[in-house]
């Protein structure tokens, strides 16, 4: 226990020095919200693969989809490292890059506004992250919460406040710099300890070949598929179909969600995205392929798991099961890898929710005069009021129905990238985009996720949330070409002046 205390406190401490490290850089709101826009590509990489994979991969979505597809679940791990990595990387790198840096907008929102000429539009989408991020945040504070009460005995409240200060502290101090700083320590540790872990739990069921031969001997339990034989060591598990909605969502969710595309924001160069596409890209391997491998054993544990009272698994216990006999030294490394996860997760969230809302929504609407001063005072107190929120939210939400991790994220990725994915695309790539097309997809998205809830869930939140990034894609040509072009000069010239610098890209007027 003392070995664990120490590690932890060693982790926070470096943490918080980093945070007051870099202060300095935080003292405008471009420095506090993008590092100024310099940010290299190790820096970039990390940000972005430490907010794609918390505590909610390594729990939730491990533990939920390694026991229902056994190895099949990889294949989602995969598909974050190709489609939500390095794909997206090179897709809308360079470009979100230079029309961001154009049309000086610092939040997804403000990209609408400027780019669609719409207040009305950058409000909205403010609204939208200000609310919807804050189930994503419940679930990373779940994540967390089971290990810190496994390893340390402590109560599930008290693991939420220790993570929403810590949070805070560093945050507020440092802004975006001190979260892109510490998520490279972050992911460093996060790589050393998904390997380490690995082969920890291996060796506890016989080693590789032997916890394989055991797992192909689990009979199935998938409705249809029970006379199957080695279930849960095929390539494609039990039902293809619901693997390919979870690996939609969860790599086509980061096009569309604010936190993850802010980074390519603060990228210096178009040649540190080429760099950074590759180093993010390995990053997401090891971690999503390393945190689904891990979890494809999770059938092994099937004694000692929580059960409810009608019988079925509490996914959230599978992973922190296998790992709870594990030597101490890398107990403290696991709960230090699943906290390192979930801080850079949790301070790019609120980092993101807490500038839109003062850029977009306070900022010359309710606040006519705000200063750069005002501006980052308003910031450093929202992020305040969001970790706020979204801690009381957590701690409702641990005697709620919507009780697995993986739901309380489907909801949020199918609302936030349901409707910013397909705008957000063809607002960079085709000038035809129409601002009617914008709002249609908003209304779908968010029409087809609250309904789903309000409905009791007849389609389960990822298969909605899939849903809705997917139709988004169809939703935007299709209401573009029924409504009036925007003004062809306008769009041309923001166009032709935004990828001046990119000579590669070719811009086609339609």
């Amino acid at each position: 226990m003392i070995l664990k205390i120490l590690i932890i406190a060693a982790f926070i401490a470096v943490t918080i020095y980093i945070g007051f490290h870099t202060r300095k850089s935080a003292r405008d709101v471009d420095g506090f919200v993008l590092g100024g826009r310099k940010v290299g590509p190790w820096l970039s990489a990390f940000a972005y693969g430490t907010t794609y994979f918390s505590a909610v991969v390594f729990v939730g979505y491990a533990g939920q989809f390694g026991w229902k597809y056994g190895m099949a679940a990889v294949w989602i791990g995969l598909g974050n490292a190709f489609i939500g990595s390095l794909l997206v990387w090179y897709v809308l790198g360079a470009r979100t890059r230079a029309m961001t840096h154009h049309l000086r907008s610092q939040t997804m929102p403000e990209f609408f506004g400027a780019r669609f000429s719409s207040p009305g539009l950058r409000i909205a989408a403010a609204i939208i992250i200000f609310i919807f991020l804050i189930p994503y945040t419940a679930s990373v504070y779940n994540g967390l919460s089971r290990l810190f009460d496994m390893a340390f005995g402590i109560p599930y409240e008290w693991c939420i406040i220790g993570m929403a200060v810590l949070t805070c502290v560093y945050v507020v101090m440092g802004g975006y710099m001190a979260t892109a700083l510490n998520d490279m320590v972050q992911g460093f540790i996060m790589l050393f300890g998904i390997v380490a872990v690995i082969v920890a739990v291996l060796m506890k069921y016989g080693g590789f070949t032997q916890a394989m031969l055991t797992l192909s001997q689990v009979p199935s339990d998938a409705p249809g598929m029970t006379e199957m034989q080695g279930a849960y060591v095929s390539i494609f598990g039990t039902d293809l179909f619901a693997l390919a909605g979870v690996l939609v969502l969860t790599s086509l969710g980061p096009w569309g969600m604010p936190q993850m595309v802010q980074k390519f924001y603060a990228i210096k160069s178009v040649d540190a995205i080429k760099r950074g596409a590759i180093i993010s890209t390995l990053f997401a391997v090891v971690i999503a392929g390393g945190c689904y491998f891990l979890g494809g054993f999770g059938r092994l544990a099937a004694g000692s798991i929580e059960y409810t009272a009608a019988g079925a698994p509490v996914y959230d216990s599978v992973v922190p099961t296998m790992i709870k006999d594990i030597p101490d030294v890398l107990m403290g490394l696991v709960v230090v890898l699943v906290l390192s996860a979930s801080l850079s997760t949790l301070s790019a969230l609120v980092l993101t929710s807490s500038s839109t809302m003062t850029l977009d929504f306070l900022k010359g609407k309710f606040i006519r005069e705000m200063d750069i001063k005002g501006q980052v005072v308003s910031i450093r107190l929202l992020i305040v009021a969001f970790v706020l929120v979204s801690m009381v939210i957590a701690l409702v939400q641990y005697n709620s129905p919507i009780t697995f991790i993986a739901q309380l994220m489907a909801i949020s990725w199918g609302a936030l990238a349901g409707s910013f994915l397909g705008p957000f695309l063809y607002g960079l790539y085709w000038q035809r985009t129409t601002t009617a097309s914008v709002w249609a997809c908003f209304i779908f998205a968010l029409a087809l996720v609250c309904g789903n809830m309000a409905l009791g869930y007849p389609m389960s939140p990822i298969n909605a949330g899939a849903l809705a990034m997917l139709a988004g894609l169809v939703i935007v040509p299709v209401v573009s070409w029924l409504t009036p072009r925007p003004d062809a000069e306008q769009t041309s010239a923001l166009f032709r002046e935004s990828y001046l610098n990119l000579h590669d890209t070719k811009i086609d007027a339609d």
